[in-house]
């Protein structure tokens, strides 16, 4: 039976370079992963496709959806997002289906209950183990957890930003800030889903790239990722318990 695959997680956390691998060493598993496109009310941006990355329309028409019940409308960042619930059904019957994005989208698609019957695999990468978690939670670390993650994310956006030899505009400085701060939120979603990789190795990391094939985390979030579609339950992979960040 196809199934609704979902990988989310925080900004930059390597979900991107994940899916590149994918295409990369895994293209017989990959092309039986048709994407999710989903309504947005926003316009376009530079190299944004129509029908590829989003279905563009008008903010009014997406606010119609609401009173169909084949749609799925959220609101996601300031954006107005919809998913066609029969568009899913008719791909589910050809192929599994493939969601890539925020932890917000995939939320929804993890719980909504007009998609509770639907077969589905899900995956958040996280920027740290529960292990970690615990560690830097203790009170003897005198570590504030909220503001070690945005720290943590903070310096993967600025260099990814670096390594895309962007020279970085105050909208690019704020536009950081609300990402890396929006981590620990998302986070804490993480027990919802059904599984959680560790991943250090982001999008600002080479270590997916660099030597053609993955390395460090990224090799083994790759190859974790994979033997989940397989049915396995790898060494390394996690579900976090609702209470784990309080």
């Amino acid at each position: 039976m196809n199934k609704l695959i979902i990988l989310t997680g925080p900004s930059c956390i390597g979900k991107s370079p994940l899916d590149k691998a994918l295409k990369r060493f895994y293209p017989e598993v990959r092309e039986k992963m048709q994407k999710l496109v989903l309504y947005n009310d926003r316009l376009p941006r530079p190299g944004e496709m129509e029908g590829a990355d989003y279905y563009f329309r008008k903010r009014q028409q997406i606010e119609s959806f609401r009173l169909d019940g084949n749609y799925i409308v959220m609101g996601v960042r300031g954006d107005l997002q919809a998913l066609n619930l029969k568009e899913l059904s008719a791909m589910l019957k050809k192929n599994n289906v493939f969601y890539e994005g925020n932890p917000y989208v995939a939320e929804t698609l993890q719980t909504h209950p007009l998609l509770e019957d639907t077969p589905k695999i899900s995956v958040f990468l996280s920027p740290l183990s529960i292990e970690e978690v615990k560690y830097f939670s203790a009170p003897n670390r005198n570590v504030r957890l909220p503001d070690f993650v945005t720290e943590i994310m903070r310096r993967k956006q600025l260099r990814r930003k670096t390594h895309q030899k962007i020279e970085l505009s105050m909208p690019d400085l704020d536009d950081v800030e609300i990402r890396a701060s929006s981590a620990y939120r998302e986070m804490k979603m993480a027990w919802q889903f059904d599984y959680v990789i560790p991943n250090h190795d982001g999008e600002d990391s080479d270590n997916w790239e660099l030597f053609y094939y993955p390395i460090g985390d990224a090799r083994k979030t790759m190859l974790r990722f994979i033997s989940l579609l397989e049915g396995e339950k790898p060494v390394g992979v996690e579900k976090w318990n609702e209470n784990l960040l309080e």
